[in-house]
């Protein structure tokens, strides 16, 4: 489209140009004088226009010469407005008003300056040399200055336009980034599920598969074996049930956290015959779903820590809506060999050494926080995340 219009410039230019010399020299001369102006500015006019051309088309051989402009620009606008004072030169003002057009457009303040005085002071010059009107003297220079206003408006809004543009590139390429953040984001959250839940649950089911392998092999015991392929049996079960809460709280169908961690409570109590108590406390209100899923997965970890270090020890699970957080903490009473200030590796399950660690990273991901250690005879599991 631009091309298009570049083409279209430089006919309608010519055009003008062969129409304002016909009618120049079709006029009857008034001397020798006069038509040597008007030929000396028909000829200036025609080679800036020639040269002109391929700047317009903007082919790259021209470039090198770009510096030229100003004064080719400058002697069009000169000889042009010392024709236009002849008595058959009028229409020679037109080639000067579209020299001064393009000096405001294409060259820099100072140079469209002189171009334009260039141009005033030629009119002056000859017309008061022939005893023109005082209308006539501040008429020209009057179209001049108003053709540069025109060709340096031209040029502000072409700036305008390219910063505009310019900025809705940078605009694209950060909505690009952005994508490309979000992306890297959601991966990022999709491999934390996928190791939360799978990697426990397959952990636990690899080590029961392997003690009921041992069993079968070594102590020959088939009622042992069979009774820990159904705990392996359960614990795939319940790792697929978790699998699907992960992908419903990817989705943002996360189900209500008291119901959720409810939930956990009654599995641990029924799965490890230890009393569970849950309690909630403030007014229940929606979190986000990364937050609310960070402490569930606090829940779930602190009881399998539980089971492993203290399995028959009662565990007290608190979810706290206060006005400036909400806070969950889960207690168990010590048993003797449960894991005390200095044993901070026994955090770690059978996942690999994840743990309560990874939850401590989940929950900075939400601003939240996580603290665990002794309190009394009791181990206490505290998260908070903000409202």
């Amino acid at each position: 489209m631009r091309v298009v219009l570049r083409v279209a410039n430089v006919a309608v230019r010519a055009a003008l140009l062969v129409i304002v010399a016909v009618i120049t020299f079709k006029a009857p001369s008034h001397g020798a004088g006069y038509l040597t102006v008007l030929i000396v500015a028909v000829a200036v006019a025609t080679v800036q226009f020639v040269l002109w051309v391929p700047a317009e088309l903007q082919l790259p051989a021209c470039l090198r010469y770009a510096f030229l402009l100003p004064y080719a620009l400058a002697a069009v606008t000169l000889t042009c407005s010392m024709a236009a004072g002849t008595p058959t030169g009028g229409e020679l003002l037109i080639q000067a008003v579209l020299a001064t057009v393009a000096a405001g457009s294409d060259t820099s303040l100072v140079a469209g300056l002189c171009v334009t005085g260039v141009g005033i002071l030629g009119c002056e010059l000859i017309w008061l040399l022939f005893g023109a009107s005082v209308i006539a003297t501040l008429e020209h220079p009057a179209i001049l200055i108003v053709a540069w206003i025109v060709g340096r408006t031209l040029r502000d809004r072409q700036v305008q336009a390219e910063q505009s543009a310019a900025l809705l590139a940078k605009a694209d390429q950060l909505r690009e980034e952005q994508a490309k953040v979000a992306a890297l984001n959601e991966r990022t959250r999709i491999a934390r599920e996928i190791h939360d839940v799978l990697a426990h649950s397959l952990g636990a089911l690899v080590l029961h598969i392997q003690a009921a392998q041992a069993i079968l092999i070594e102590q020959h015991d088939e009622a042992r074996a069979v009774e820990l392929l159904g705990q392996a049996r359960r614990l795939a079960t319940d790792g697929l049930n978790e699998t699907r809460r992960a992908v419903h709280a990817l989705r943002g169908e996360a189900r209500p956290l008291p119901d959720g961690l409810a939930e956990l409570s009654a599995d641990h109590q029924r799965r490890h015959g230890a009393r569970v108590t849950f309690e909630v406390s403030g007014e229940p209100r929606s979190l986000p779903p990364d937050a609310g899923l960070a402490l569930a997965r606090v829940a779930q970890e602190a009881l399998v820590n539980t089971a492993k270090y203290a399995p028959h020890q009662p565990v007290d699970i608190r979810l706290d809506y206060a006005d400036a957080h909400t806070s969950l903490a889960v207690t168990n009473h010590l048993s003797e060999d449960g894991p005390g200030d200095h044993e901070p590796a026994k955090l770690a399950t059978v996942n690999g050494g994840y743990g309560l660690a990874g939850m401590r990273e989940r929950l900075l991901l939400v601003g939240g926080t996580l603290n665990v250690g002794r309190n009394g005879g009791d181990w206490a599991v505290v998260a908070r995340v903000p409202r």
